[in-house]
């Protein structure tokens, strides 16, 4: 009996799987959707920089107050229905950008756009039901390979520019998220989630359970990695535009290569966790991450010599290839690690996933709305643009020290718990 429904599940999981998937992808490009357009935006509205910031900032500040209540009633009414109400949130948020053209009306559509991080926590849930603890890891970072999505509005954002106006974007969004609501409700049962009407909904009980695991601290590392990630994925399109010179779409499509790798890399981190364990690999891509920091952290400079009869002029600056080259090499190491310290988590409480799954999305987009506000302070007080990845070399390698001292006091428990 038990075989027959694990059998059932994992015939389920290669309809869900990719159904989970493709909401995601689309739910991720919702974060990043102001990034380009919203350069569109701010020439036609006359913003200001902080309404720019404001409107950049707001799905992911939605993401962090959306997440836990999301988790909750995905745990208390089903992952499909509370997936199903965010994707038709979505869906709503693209008509008030198709309709309105006022401030105030982009940053509701904005706000609204934060119902991506519900889709995260009611997702995570939906698919680990499907999955087998062996393969736990790759579904998850298939999952969260999703976030490539936000990469995609890098490529289409100029694309419907150039062809119609940036309006077409929330256009195609739309169509794609009436069919996506179609095959999931059509393809999908409401049993394929079981629902627990009598799951515990109090945040104090739900805390204090995480309280005995070392699941907060986790979560806090997850959230300055992914934090770290969304973050620069938000800041890169300026950076490359202004660094090299290049126009606000060749920025743009330069950042794919860090967003699309990255999440990619996701399931590779997944992988390596079931394999080898999320410790060592959350670890060994740290390090990874701070020599690409490193070497992205020198900002272009002119050394003097003095010679015997002349002053010897040295230029250093990294190329646009070798420069992206490290940045792909960055957001694969982040994204590794993200998907191996997710495998972490959720493996660790796999009866309370959808809570855990908002507690990750809140702590990621909590980092992710400040430190853009950080980068542009940085800049603004140093006259720096590598100052960014400064701020991160510094950031990543607290989170590696104190994630390394943190493992080090779990295996050393554990040992004396043998011993005992």
């Amino acid at each position: 009996m038990d075989s027959d429904r694990e059998d059932d599940r994992l015939a389920s999981l290669a309809v869900v799987l990719p159904l989970a998937v493709a909401g995601f992808v689309i739910a991720a490009g919702c974060w990043t959707l102001f990034a380009v357009a919203g350069v569109h935006l701010r020439a036609e509205l006359d913003l200001s920089s902080l309404q720019f910031g404001l409107l950049l900032a707001m799905p992911m500040a939605g993401s962090a107050v959306l997440a836990i209540p999301a988790g909750l009633a995905a745990q208390k009414f089903g992952a499909r229905t509370v997936m199903l109400t965010c994707l038709a949130g979505l869906a709503v948020c693209m008509v008030i950008l198709l309709t309105t053209d006022t401030f105030a009306g982009y940053l509701i559509a904005a706000s609204g756009l934060g119902l991506a991080g519900g889709f995260y926590s009611a997702g995570l849930q939906f698919v680990t039901w499907h999955c087998r603890p062996a393969h736990l890891g790759v579904a998850l970072g298939l999952f969260g390979a999703g976030v490539t999505g936000a990469g995609f509005n890098y490529y289409l954002v100029p694309l419907f520019h150039e062809a119609f106006s940036w309006h077409g974007v929330p256009l195609a969004y739309l169509i794609v998220l009436i069919l996506l609501l179609s095959l999931l409700t059509m393809l999908t049962e409401e049993g394929d989630a079981e629902a627990d009407p009598s799951a515990e909904t109090s945040i104090r009980v739900l805390f204090g359970r995480l309280q005995q695991t070392r699941a907060l601290q986790l979560c806090g590392f997850f959230g300055v990695m992914a934090g770290s990630f969304f973050a620069l994925a938000l800041w890169l399109p300026d950076y490359f535009s202004s660094q090299f010179d290049v126009g606000v779409e060749s920025g743009a499509r330069l950042s794919q290569w860090f967003v699309i790798p990255g999440a990619l890399a996701q399931v590779l981190g997944g992988a390596l966790s079931d394999r080898f364990g999320s410790a060592r690999v959350v670890s060994r891509s740290l390090v990874v991450c701070l020599a690409a920091l490193f070497v992205l952290s020198y900002p272009p400079m002119t050394l003097f010599i003095r010679g015997v009869d002349t002053t010897i002029e040295i230029e250093f600056s990294l190329p646009l290839m070798f420069e992206s080259g490290f940045i792909v090499v960055l957001g694969m190491a982040l994204g590794c690690s993200m998907g191996s310290l997710q495998r972490l988590v959720i493996g660790g409480h796999r009866t309370m996933t959808a809570f855990v799954g908002g507690l990750l999305l809140v702590s990621a987009c909590s980092v992710a709305f400040v430190l853009p506000v950080l980068f542009g302070a940085a800049n603004h007080w140093l006259g720096i643009r590598s100052t960014v990845f400064m701020i991160l070399f510094m950031l990543l390698a607290a989170c590696l020290l104190l994630f390394s001292m943190d493992n080090r006091r779990q295996e050393r428990d554990q040992f004396l718990q043998r011993g005992i």
